[in-house]
Order: C-alpha cells, then sequence, then structure tokens
C-alpha cells in the first residue's frame, strides 16, 4: 500500500508519494491549485500534472491506473460542504487513489503540528482560518469565507489596512505613522499616492501588498503606534478563532494544542506570537501553543498514513525522510 498526498494552496500545491511504512517515494511542488482562485479545471490540472510527476519519479505509469491506495487530499477552499463534494468527485472520477479522503487544507497543518487528539489549528496566510479536533471524535470548522464570513485579517486584509493607514498619515486624514515612508519604499516610490495611483491603473500588481505585511511587522517592532495597533488586532483575531474553536469543542479548560501556522504565524514576529500566546495563557490557560513552519503536506500524508493503518515509527520515518528531502521541511514544538 502507498499514501498519495496532496496539499493545495492558493500559492503553491506540494505532492508527495509515500510507502505505508513512511518512505517518502517522490515529491513534488507547483503551482496554486485553489479552485475558488484558478477554477476546478485549472486545480484538476495542476494536481494531475504534479501526481504525474510523482509518479513517474517513483518509476509508476499514472496511465495504467491509481498510483497509490490511499489519496489524502486537503486543498484550500474546500470550505463549504458543497465544494467539499465537488472536488472530491472530481479527484475520485481521476483515479489517482483507489480510495480518496478530500477536505480543507487547515486539517493538514492540524496534523502536522501535534498527534494530541484535542487540538485546534489556525492559520494566517493570505486568509485566516481555523478548524479543531476533539478525542471524542468532535470536529469543528469555519467557512473561511474572509469578510463575507466574519473573517478578518490574514496578508490580505494586513497589506490593504499597512497601505490605508500608509496613505492617511499622507494625506492629512490620519496620524501619522512610520508606515508612510516605509510603503513609499517598499514599492521603490517617493510617495504612497503613487502606490495608490501604480495599483489602480494596473501599473503595480494588486498582490503585491501582500508583501506588505513583513513591513507592518517591522515598522511595528520599532514602536510604531499604529502599526503595532494592528499587529496586536492580528493576535487578538488568532486567539478569538482559537478560543471559539476550543469553547465548542469543550476544550476551553482542558488541555489541548493549539497549532499555529501559514506565513504570517511561522514567522514567529515577537509581538504577534507574544500577543497571541498571552491571548491564550489568560483565555484557555491548558492550552499547548506549537507553532509550526514544516510544509502542510506532512500532515496530509500523516493523515493518509492514519487511514492506511500504517505502522509504528511510520510517522517519523515520513518526517525524517521529509526532513531530509529540502531543509525547509522542519517542525518546531510538535512531536
Amino acid at each position: 500500500m502507498s499514501v498519495l498526498a496532496v496539499d493545495g494552496g492558493n500559492s503553491k500545491t506540494d505532492v508527495l508519494l509515500v510507502a505505508d511504512d513512511g518512505t517518502v517515494l517522490a515529491c513534488a511542488r507547483g503551482g496554486g491549485s485553489c479552485h475558488q482562485s484558478v477554477g476546478m479545471a485549472t486545480t484538476m490540472s495542476v494536481i494531475g500534472e504534479l501526481v504525474a510527476r510523482v509518479a513517474a519519479d517513483a518509476g509508476l505509469d499514472p496511465a495504467a491506473g491509481p498510483v497509490a491506495e490511499h489519496g489524502a487530499f486537503y486543498l484550500a477552499g474546500a470550505d463549504l460542504p458543497d465544494e467539499t463534494a465537488a472536488l472530491r468527485d472530481r479527484i475520485g472520477a481521476a483515479g489517482w487513489a483507489r480510495r480518496v479522503v478530500v477536505d480543507n487544507d487547515t486539517f493538514a497543518l492540524l496534523r502536522a503540528g501535534t498527534d494530541a487528539s484535542d487540538a485546534v489549528a489556525v492559520v494566517v496566510g493570505a486568509g485566516v482560518n481555523a478548524v479543531g479536533v476533539a478525542a471524542g471524535g468532535a470536529v469543528t470548522r469555519f467557512p473561511a469565507l474572509g469578510r463575507l464570513s466574519g473573517d478578518w485579517g490574514g496578508g490580505a486584509d494586513l497589506g490593504a489596512e499597512t497601505l490605508w493607514l500608509a496613505v492617511r498619515a499622507e494625506d492629512g486624514r490620519g496620524a501619522p505613522t512610520a508606515l508612510r515612508d516605509a510603503v513609499a519604499g517598499y514599492f521603490g516610490v517617493t510617495t504612497v499616492a503613487e502606490v495608490v495611483a501604480g495599483i489602480h491603473l494596473g501599473d503595480i500588481p494588486a498582490d503585491r501588498l501582500l508583501g506588505l505585511t513583513p513591513v507592518l511587522l517591522r515598522v511595528a517592532g520599532e514602536g510604531d503606534r499604529a502599526a503595532v495597533a494592528v499587529v496586536r488586532r492580528m493576535a487578538e483575531e488568532v486567539v478569538l478563532l482559537a478560543t471559539a474553536a476550543l469553547g465548542r469543542l469543550g476544550l476551553l479548560q482542558r488541555e489541548a494544542d493549539v497549532v499555529l501556522g501559514g506565513g504570517v504565524l511561522a514567522a514567529r514576529d515577537p509581538l504577534l506570537l507574544g500577543a497571541v500566546e498571552a491571548g491564550l495563557a489568560d483565555r484557555a490557560p491548558s492550552a499547548s501553543v506549537r507553532v509550526v513552519d514544516t510544509a502542510p503536506v506532512l500532515g496530509a500524508a500523516l493523515l493518509g498514513l492514519d487511514a492506511a493503518g500504517a505502522p509504528p515509527g511510520a510517522g517519523e520515518l515520513l518526517r525524517s525522510g521529509l526532513r531530509a528531502a529540502s531543509p525547509r521541511h522542519t517542525t518546531t514544538g510538535a512531536s
């Protein structure tokens, strides 16, 4: 038996082919595969090309039949039941694995960060999301549809807020902030007004706003009041997501792991992470915080091995094989 593990995100997609003892047989990375952004056809094409690549690297012919017994597909955009069902139907019909599980990619982050039965995960990347599980089998999740479903935070919102503060500081409607010069410097222009015009006219790609998150964190770390306020708001959103998930599962006063991941949290910014840890210590005093910067495809593969009934030690063999494959595959604070 083998496991085909897929972590499909907005910006990248990772695929692993793993033997049932945890040996990494092949791995590949490609572009984003969130159907909400690129469409279902492109999602299937991106995943299909990567599956074909790992199959070839492992000496298999994907045209000859399933490349794995178990398929563990954890994808951004698998938010609502109808979306997950549509993805499951398409992936099942593709025939990449004999049995497939399809769910949101935040579950892969959760599994990558902990072996605990009582745990929640909060991801802060381009957007935010949270999921949780309890030992009795209960599962909780959020729609994760941005402001439409009550969300705030992630690189998209942080970048937009950073630009908003910089614009208002420059034109006099807002308080002075070092974000004004920092934003102009990031885009290589003299004024923030040039940034606004560039984005409006299409000369500056709007997705470059995502790159303002490190700028915001740096300026906040220097003590700028406006920047600090935004970072503290982001920390509060993380705490609210985590404690809401813990509360739904009856875990607020019990020992549980809180797994934090995604590019924004994995950077371990002292101000942001410190505020999150302080908030959780106050509202969920028995929780243990675990920051994960490993590729979430590790969690997808672990979930696949769990479903396959892998032997003891398979998870550790998988982790060591993934670390050997690339120096970026590291996990801190996770068993």
